[in-house]
């Protein structure tokens, strides 16, 4: 199968296509050297021409994006993927979506497939419209398509908050996150290319939209402690009162980031196991030791 991967140069794409390639699948991609920033006049058809799959990961990041560019990307420029590999007989799009879509965090129960959509910032919102588009334009073609809602994802080449904790640790800054007791759904990159590769696959996945994580949720101080385990330290954390953490990350304009760390985002993944009898090779511990080994080569690197 010749499969096209957007994003391919991206945190996830870098892992997805050597797993893709191991698998015998025909790898092509994309990236935002060769295309630019995707929107609704991007001409897919040269790029699309044989491939039988689509993998969608290329998107604007929350993190880097306002409004208007986070819908002209993400909503407009999926529409247009979409409809342009319906029209060249792409048989199926895997569109990896976002937690994100389904809310924030979570207080007594997971979130699953069956919950309404509750976007909470723009980012989510992008991404709910985002898969609707994309439904809409399989609705009245032969397009397949699956959606994968995954949450915080980790792994080697990891940017944003995770490399920023992970410096945090190496560093042996003092976190104040000891009295933190949240449960909070992680994936490692390994777990959710996986996960792909098992929705490109099945035929039964067409038209499903599944949640996916490692499995049991950890909480912010047990995470610490996990990859200052394999950052070969100690975590430097101590209690502090998590209302508090809140209240002056809010009045820092980093209101979210710290509620990231303080409240809970579960999801139940039982559906995509159950259905498609898909198990994460990696365990948590696995995950976590191989980001830290590419962590500590990476600072050796740096530091010459």
């Amino acid at each position: 199968m010749r499969v096209l991967i957007t994003g391919i140069t991206g945190f996830i794409g870098r892992a997805l296509a050597p797993a893709l390639s191991a698998r015998g699948y025909e790898v092509r991609g994309t990236s935002r050297a060769t295309l630019g920033d995707i929107n609704a006049t991007t001409e897919w058809g040269e790029t699309l021409s044989g491939c039988e799959a689509v993998v969608h990961l290329a998107n604007a990041a929350h993190s880097e994006a306002d409004e208007t560019v986070l819908h002209r990307v993400n909503v407009e420029g999926t529409r247009r993927l979409a409809e342009q590999c319906a029209r060249h007989g792409v048989r199926r799009i895997v569109y990896v979506s976002s937690v994100k879509v389904c809310g924030e965090e979570t207080s007594l129960c997971a979130f699953d497939e069956n919950d309404p959509a509750a976007p909470r910032d723009a980012y989510g919102a992008a991404k709910h419209a985002a898969e609707r588009a994309i439904l809409d334009v399989a609705k009245s073609s032969a397009l397949e398509v699956v959606i994968l809602r995954p949450p915080l994802v980790y792994g080697p080449n990891v940017k944003a908050n995770i490399r920023a904790l992970l410096h945090a640790i190496a560093e042996r800054w003092p976190l104040p996150l000891a009295s933190v007791r949240n449960r909070r759904s992680l994936i490692f990159v390994g777990n959710l290319t996986d996960a792909i590769v098992r929705c490109l696959e099945a035929a039964q996945a067409a038209g499903k939209t599944y949640l996916v994580a490692d499995g049991d949720p950890v909480s912010t101080p047990d995470l610490v402690r996990a990859l200052a385990r394999g950052l070969g330290t100690s975590p430097h954390i101590f209690p502090f009162p998590p209302r508090l953490l809140e209240i002056g990350g809010a009045l820092l304009g980093r209101g979210g980031t710290v509620k990231r760390l303080t409240r809970s985002l579960e999801v139940n993944d039982s559906a995509i196991r159950r259905e498609l009898g898909w198990r994460p090779p990696y365990t948590f511990e696995g995950g976590i030791r191989l980001t830290t080994e590419w962590f500590r080569e990476e600072r050796a690197r740096a530091s010459g």
